[in-house]
């Protein structure tokens, strides 16, 4: 028989007991625990992994996708390339109507000013509140007279432009009808006039493609002799096919087969020559044309000599009758221009081996007229007169669809032009100054414009120059209803348009000066944040890097020339990194400076850029002024390594900044390998 104990050693017993039953609940408890923190471990390593295989895959997705279109690209090209006959006859022929110009003229546009000021209701306003509702109405009032006013202003404006675009446009017509009368009676000066500007604004060929002419006129066998450019070699791609590499991260080209890309800039060549007798004669509305002598060249060096020459590729004969039977968009164009016609092509004009031309111009014995390329590109905008060529830049934005007036010449406030685009999202009024420098136009004037731009409330203000801008000058326009148009800009816009005008005597000036007198920029660098960042640049051509000592990073603080060099931030900037860059005597081939940052791996290791906020890009004179300031793009979680903006060459020489934003997870040298530097 067993007995229950109740005395001392069953009370200890029973708490020894409740010890180990506690002992043995934390025990458990810290065990559930450390169990519960490993599942959420490998849950998020799982989900890191997860998310990792999706980055790796959309990138390499966005990588392949890039390579298809670029391959796209190049078989578009080609496909554009060899049916250059066919597109170029479905293209409709110049006629002497293209001539003329209609007289119908934009009707008038107030905009705004042609909504009436809304009048207070006085119903609305209650008892006792009598004064008020006077002081609105007498508000209202003033503010419809001044509508009224500046309403009359600028319909007094319009009228005086459409009054002088209708006697522009009837002048016009007159003389586009005594240049008909004396085609029609077989005048050789207006036929070799009409035939080579047909042949010139023929859209029948690819705008990238030369157009520079030179035609004579034999009335006596009615003959027409030209000499007409060909493209060069390189309208051909070199690469049929891009495929993106994933194990070497990086695009592999597949050549075009030499032996195919010569045949097809001889198919090219014959094609061109076809469709320029096509387009002469299906200009030809009185018949003016027996025959047709063309000499298809090419502007390049000669490889006898190495002079630059006029290399004749191809050369024909051909009459009216039998060019009437061939059927072009069924015909080999070699085989056409060689056996059917009797003309001459080139067997190696990648060679530049030459032809023997046929009959040229100058044997004509007549007056010879040219069309692109040469000094007689129209006045040369250096020496016109200011007015008349505030007026010509007036004309130009008519011919993009504008109303466009001089201002008055004792009171235009810094107004040189007004014009008023009627595109209900992007248009509005646009205040326009005319520069004609020979040297870089300095930052001042730019920020003058944007002044007068506020002043008069326009919606945009565009700065035309007949020289360039440099880095400042970009930097104060970025981000601001501001447009710059350089010279070189200027010239290629005025031919888009049918005018004309030109730089200098035949010839292109020399690139200007980006800011002088100084000789170089610094660009200083501040963000927000508590990281540590390593500013570097890159001296590139396109999306590749020059050489790596054109990587200028905190292992190579300078390129081989100089140009490009790290710099302590200026003084009291409140910057903390900067770059000295002489933008003038970047290497020629050179024609971007890409700006990068990324996290500094020895003071900030686990670090990423979502701390890097608030960042910008001041850009100094090398005596300290500030130029401007560039926004760049915030970091992102996860990203170590971020391309900041990038300088990009334009044409004339000038430099205009491009804001970046793509961010790499795998720092600096994923980036760098990007733009072609091999990392060991």
């Amino acid at each position: 028989m067993t007995r229950r104990s109740n005395g001392l050693i069953g009370i200890w017993a029973e708490a020894q007991r409740d010890r180990q039953r506690q002992q043995e609940l934390r025990q458990r408890a810290l065990v559930q625990e450390q169990r519960e923190r490993e599942r959420q471990q490998r849950a998020a390593e799982r989900e890191a992994a997860r998310l990792d295989r999706e980055r790796r895959a959309a990138y390499r997705q966005g990588r392949e996708a890039e390579a298809r279109r670029r391959t796209e690209e190049l078989q578009a090209r080609v496909a554009a390339l060899e049916g250059l006959l066919g597109a170029g006859c479905a293209a409709p022929g110049f006629t002497t109507g293209r001539l003329a110009e209609p007289e119908a003229l934009e009707p008038f546009g107030p905009g705004h000013l042609g909504q009436p000021t809304l009048m207070p209701d006085p119903g609305r306003y209650g008892l006792g509140r009598r004064a008020q509702y006077e002081a609105d109405l007498r508000a209202a009032q003033a503010a419809e007279a001044q509508r009224q006013h500046q309403l009359a202003a600028y319909r007094r404006q319009y009228d005086q432009w459409a009054q002088a675009r209708l006697a522009q446009v009837r002048q016009h017509n007159a003389g586009v009808a005594e240049l008909v009368g004396a085609l029609r009676a077989g005048d050789p000066d207006a036929v070799v006039e009409y035939f080579s500007a047909a042949l010139y604004a023929s859209t029948a060929l690819p705008d990238e493609f030369p157009h520079q002419i030179s035609a004579a006129y034999d009335p006596g066998a009615r003959q027409l002799v030209l000499e007409w450019e060909l493209p060069g070699f390189d309208v051909v791609p070199e690469v049929k096919a891009v495929r993106y590499m994933p194990t070497a991260d990086q695009e592999k080209e597949t050549a075009l087969p030499v032996t195919r890309r010569r045949a097809l800039y001889r198919d090219v060549l014959a094609q061109c020559v076809l469709l320029a007798v096509r387009e002469l004669f299906a200009a030809d509305e009185y018949g003016a044309l027996e025959s047709v002598v063309l000499n298809g060249f090419v502007d390049d060096h000669d490889p006898a000599t190495g002079r630059r020459a006029r290399l004749v590729l191809a050369a024909v004969t051909v009459d009216r009758t039998t060019f009437g039977r061939l059927h072009l968009e069924q015909v080999s164009a070699p085989e056409c221009l060689t056996d059917a016609l009797g003309g001459r092509l080139s067997a190696r004009p990648d060679q530049r081996t030459a032809v023997r031309p046929e009959r040229t111009p100058d044997e004509v014995g007549r007056g010879v007229v040219s069309h692109g390329g040469g000094a007689d590109d129209g006045p040369d905008l250096f020496e016109m007169d200011p007015v008349a060529f505030e007026a010509l830049v007036a004309e130009l934005f008519r011919a993009r669809g504008m109303q466009a007036v001089m201002t008055t010449r004792s009171n235009d406030g810094g107004v040189d032009v007004e014009a008023l685009d009627p595109d209900p999202i992007s248009g509005g009024r646009i205040i326009v100054q005319v520069k004609r420098y020979r040297r870089t136009v300095p930052p001042t004037a730019v920020r003058d414009l944007f002044g007068t731009v506020q002043g008069a409330g326009a919606n945009k203000g565009v700065l035309v120059t007949t020289s360039g801008f440099g880095p400042g000058s970009y930097a104060f326009a970025n981000g601001k209803p501001l447009t710059l148009v350089s010279g070189e800009e200027l010239v290629g816009l005025l031919a888009q348009h049918g005018l004309r005008g030109r730089l200098g005597p035949g010839q292109t000036p020399r690139a200007p000066r980006t800011e002088p007198p100084a000789d170089h920029n610094v660009l200083g660098m501040s963000w927000s944040g508590r990281v540590a960042l390593d500013v570097c640049a890159l001296v590139c051509k396109g999306a590749r890097v020059l050489s790596d000592d054109h990587f200028v990073f905190y292992n190579n603080p300078r390129t081989p020339d100089g140009t490009v060099r790290a710099a302590e931030p200026l003084p009291r900037s409140g910057d903390r990194a900067a770059l000295r860059v002489a933008f003038d005597a970047l290497p020629a081939a050179a024609d971007r400076l890409v700006l990068a940052a990324a996290i500094d791996p020895e003071v900030n290791p686990e670090a990423d850029l979502s701390l890097f906020t608030d960042a910008r890009i001041r850009l100094s004179d090398a005596a300290g002024a500030e130029l401007g300031q560039l926004e760049v793009s915030d970091g992102r979680p996860g990203e170590t390594a971020l391309v900041l903006g990038s300088f990009r060459k334009r044409s004339g020489g000038n430099w205009d900044f491009v804001v970046g934003g793509k961010g790499y997870t795998g720092g600096l040298e994923a980036l760098v390998q990007e733009y072609g530097i091999e990392v060991a």
